[in-house]
């Protein structure tokens, strides 16, 4: 559908003449229902819930430990033999379930857990102590009755040693029966402790000390032992029978019972709520949905009218964009054509140098082959008549006085050679010449890989090298002055040796040319920065760089240099080419001192940087 300006600007109108009074009453009509959906919601969330279900377990658990109490106090009472030491312990599981129900008793805010809680957790705390005490009283009272039992063999042994020497026989005979029925009285006490049966101990007790009395030492001995385990079982069973007596009235299995009760209808309480405010959510929210689709259907008629607002900016943006992609493209094709002409500027300031440099070694060549040719005469007469010689031996018929000259004239020629050292002056000349052509090779190879335009090629490149062959390019503009290097053992640098040797070449250069007169002296230092970096130093005792100029020598097309003599692109390019490589380079100067510019680079870039090289 097309929609004609006017009407188009008319609709547009209509759909943003929308007043603050309005917007506000809409904005608090839309902050009630959201409130009321979040009220709703959140009372219709669980985490009460959970928390009394935690409540509910934790009193389950302490219910758990009562019923251990009861059954291990009961097995103790019914057991006749001692319990293992010390028996189950709940100390730390009934501190944990305190502090967590304490915790979670504070978080819930619930009346009836906050009321009984207390009372609950100190009638547990007063039956576990109650419970040890009784524990050690029973293994105490079963130790006595244990040493009373097993005193009935001793006896009995004591007897049957006395009975050959001791002549009142009977007088054994009714210590024996007196002893066994010490021990059964002792027995029926630790069973029934009655105070009747204590009486009744304490008689037989006494019916055998008075019949111990005209015994044996050592049966006398017998029975003093027995009397002092059953006056230890009557002191041990009165203190364990009383604490057995408490336990069975304590009440802290039935107050965890109706807290649990009181937890469970409060729980079921709670999510009769909860199902009754999920219905009136559902309900809301099916309002709310409604409503929403109406708003729905009006804000798709005001999005048609906009959508074609909307379609003519798209149109006009992307055609923007294309116009300014078009624009960065060209920006991208001057910047690489800046580049390559900066580096060919460099190269054509190199060029005289570089040309001087090959004419010194080519020199070598030359007269080395100069030299050489003026041997080759004298080299071809003596192969000329050491074949006229060879020809008269193979012969077998040559007159001997003809055979004499010839050997003497070989002879002659042999000894000129060696008094001229013609052979050894002929590997010195070709020695020379190899040496020349393999320098000449040098600068053209360092000349060609510095000019080279594939400049995105990454690879491990040593900087002490890559100093050397820039030197090497730059050593007929360095001729007047003084290099000093000192050059540590860095690792390689992961980088485009390219274009770190056309930032060395250009640093180089400013350097040399930051020399107006006299002999000035370039220091070039290589060193390890850190675990990650490297750092090239090259600085000079040149003019230096004042204050007001510094900040804005990486700039493009800045130069202090006359017209005609810089283009502004050197510094800068070195600064893009270190900065893509994921680096930086500062610069320290001072006037009439020197300048010194500083290059950091990592060991190995991050992708990005490497890309972008």
């Amino acid at each position: 559908m097309i929609v004609g300006p006017a009407p188009f600007a008319r609709a547009l109108e209509r759909v943003l003449a929308v007043s603050a009074a309005r917007w506000l009453i809409v904005s608090a009509v839309a902050v009630v229902l959201a409130t009321i959906l979040g009220f709703l919601y959140f009372k219709t969330q669980g985490a009460d819930v959970k928390r009394k279900n935690e409540v509910l377990a934790q009193l389950r658990e302490l219910k758990e430990i009562d019923v251990r109490w009861d059954a291990d106090l009961w097995r103790m009472h019914s057991e006749f033999a001692a319990s293992p030491a010390g028996g189950p312990d709940s100390g730390a599981a009934l501190a944990r379930l305190g502090r967590d129900l304490t915790a979670t008793g504070q978080t819930l805010g619930n009346p009836t857990l906050a009321g009984g809680l207390p009372d609950l957790l100190n009638s547990f705390r007063q039956k576990a102590e109650m419970v040890d005490k009784y524990r050690k009283a029973s293994s105490v009272a079963k130790l006595a009755l244990s040493h009373v039992m097993e005193s009935d063999k001793e006896i009995a042994g004591l007897i049957r040693g006395a009975w050959q020497d001791f002549r009142e026989r009977e007088r054994l005979v009714a210590a024996e029966s007196t002893a066994i029925q010490v021990i059964a009285e002792g027995q029926r006490y630790y069973f029934a402790p009655s105070e009747a049966q204590r009486k009744q101990v304490e008689t037989v007790i006494a019916d055998l000390r008075q019949s111990a009395a005209r015994l044996p030492h050592a049966l006398q001995s017998g029975v003093q032992r027995l009397d002092d385990h059953v006056q230890q079982l009557l002191g041990a069973k009165p203190a364990e029978h009383e604490l057995f007596q408490k336990l069975a009235f304590l009440t802290a299995g039935p107050r965890v019972d109706a807290l649990t009760a009181a937890l469970s209808r409060d729980l079921e309480a709670t999510l009769a709520e909860q199902e009754r405010y999920r219905a009136y959510l559902v309900a809301y929210a099916c309002a709310l949905l409604i409503m929403l689709g109406y708003l729905a259907m009006r804000l798709i008629a005001s999005y048609r009218l906009i959508q074609a607002a909307n379609e003519e900016l798209e149109r006009r943006v992307i055609e923007r964009t294309r116009e300014l992609s078009e624009a960065l493209n060209q920006l991208k094709e001057s910047e690489a054509q800046l580049i390559q002409t900066e580096k060919m500027s460099s190269l054509g300031q190199m060029v005289a140098g570089v040309a001087h440099e090959i004419n010194t070694p080519l020199a070598y060549v030359k007269n080395s082959l100069g030299s050489v040719t003026g041997k080759l005469p004298e080299l071809v007469q003596f192969i000329a008549e050491s074949e006229k010689l060879l020809d008269l031996l193979r012969s077998g018929s040559a007159d001997p006085h003809q055979l004499g000259q010839q050997f003497a004239l070989t002879e002659q020629l042999i000894l000129q050679f060696r008094q001229h050292q013609v052979m050894e002056e002929l590997q010195a000349l070709l020695t020379d010449g190899l040496h020349g052509i393999a320098q000449i090779s040098e600068l053209v190879l360092n000349l060609k890989n510095f000019s080279r335009l594939d400049r995105s090629k990454v690879s491990s490149f040593n900087l002490n090298e890559g100093i050397e062959s820039t030197l090497l390019l730059a050593r007929h503009e360095l001729k007047s002055h003084t290099v000093k290097k000192s050059f540590d053992d860095i690792p390689p640098v992961t980088c485009s040796p390219s274009q770190i040797n056309q930032v060395f070449l250009n640093l180089i250069s400013n350097a040399a040319q930051a020399i107006e007169s006299g002999r000035g002296v370039i220091t070039i230092t290589t060193r390890r920065q850190d675990a990650e970096h490297v750092a090239v130093e090259i600085q000079d005792n040149g003019k230096g760089i004042p204050a007001e100029v510094l900040p804005r020598i990486f700039d493009p097309f800045f130069t202090t240099k006359d017209v005609g003599k810089g283009t502004g692109l050197g510094l800068s390019i070195a600064y893009k080419i270190v900065e893509q490589h994921g680096g930086r380079i500062s610069v320290d100067s001072a006037v009439g001192v020197g300048t010194k510019f500083t290059v950091v680079l990592p060991l190995s870039p991050q992708e990005s940087a490497q890309s972008a090289a």
